[in-house]
């Protein structure tokens, strides 16, 4: 038998009690302190998207999440999520709902922008720099996995500079430095924030990794300058426009003896050239490497879209190229991209 004086002494009356009054803070240690605050910052403007576009059996639905760019209204997500709609509507952490237009949609960087009606007085979320970020860093995920609105999942960074493509119609892309990050994310959560630990927003949740390729990890579309200028372009035209030259290539080691004429190591080898394309109106080949566009160095496909912008169509661009054992210059103009 238990001597009951023995339970007295354990949970005596003498012990102490937790004093109320004590800091919440102080029970959560800093790791909790960073994400309960990114949280609480971020949750008000990040928004639950229910959309509605046409199905083989009449109207299908589907979902996604948003994040508040500005107080009237405008909302950027993946372009995925509202791919083939223009009617939905957006929830709010102060639970109102509100119907959303399409404002302008960019399949080829899986970014759109689109806008509550009505709203005046939305919390806009604060964009960062993932240029800025490195692995191992903290970052936030919050969005609607499976339809649960406001979730919040952490994680790391835990690989930057990676790359995944898209298409839109005939044109295919590499969206150039995903950031990669084991915060959990499910479908429901593209669109959604992932955030810095100062709640800023460095990336927009897009994909998710499945079982049987590397479960446990996502993919965002960084927030960077790049985006930026198509976020803008998306506000005030409905679109981005790229130009367009009709080359598909890839890296390539130049050869010892080009590398040192032309200061580089590496090039674009161009593998076809479309026809009818600006680039076969101009007589690039198969097998030319491309070493610059404008005097710009192009070490990879990557650098070829960054110069590709609005800027370059219909004018003239100067392409260095190496055939047939010497370099020369090229003059080519892009055409306006279709999709």
């Amino acid at each position: 038998m238990v001597d009951i004086r023995f339970l007295d002494a354990l949970v005596g009356d003498d012990q102490p009690s937790p004093d109320p009054a004590v800091d919440e803070d102080q029970a959560l240690d800093a790791y909790s302190r960073v994400i309960t605050t990114v949280a609480r910052t971020l949750s008000p403007s990040v928004a639950s998207l229910r959309v509605s576009r046409p199905s083989r059996g009449g109207v299908g639905e589907g979902g996604g999440s948003g994040v508040v760019i500005t107080p009237d209204g405008f909302v950027l997500t993946s372009a995925h999520v509202v791919e083939g709609t223009n009617r939905g509507s957006a929830t709010f952490a102060d639970g109102r709902e509100l119907a959303l237009e399409v404002v302008g949609t960019d399949p080829l960087s899986d970014l759109a922008v689109i806008r509550a009606l009505g709203a005046s007085d939305l919390v806009p979320a604060a964009l960062g720099d993932a240029a800025r970020l490195q692995v191992g860093q903290l970052v936030v995920a919050i969005g609607s996995p499976l339809g649960f609105a406001g979730s919040v999942t952490a994680g790391v960074v835990s690989a930057v500079g990676r790359s995944f493509p898209t298409r839109a119609g005939s044109a295919t892309r590499l969206v150039e430095n995903v950031i990669q990050t084991d915060a959990a994310l499910h479908p429901g959560n593209s669109g959604g924030a992932l955030a810095d630990s100062r709640a800023r927003v460095v990336g927009i949740n897009t994909a998710v990794v499945g079982p049987g390729i590397g479960q446990g990890l996502g993919l965002a579309v960084p927030v960077n300058d790049a985006s930026r200028r198509i976020i803008g372009a998306l506000m005030t035209e409905g679109r981005f426009r790229r130009a367009y030259l009709g080359i598909a290539g890839g890296p390539r080691p130049l050869p010892p003896r080009v590398a040192r004429e032309v200061g580089r190591e590496s090039g674009v080898e161009i593998v076809e050239v479309v026809e009818g394309s600006p680039a076969a109106r101009a007589g690039l080949r198969g097998e030319d490497l491309l070493l610059a566009v404008d005097g710009v160095p192009v070490n990879g496909m990557d650098d070829l879209q960054r110069v590709m912008v609005r800027e370059a169509i219909g004018r003239s661009v100067a392409m260095t190229i190496y055939r047939e054992g010497r370099a020369m210059t090229i003059g080519v103009m892009p055409e306006e991209l279709r999709t």
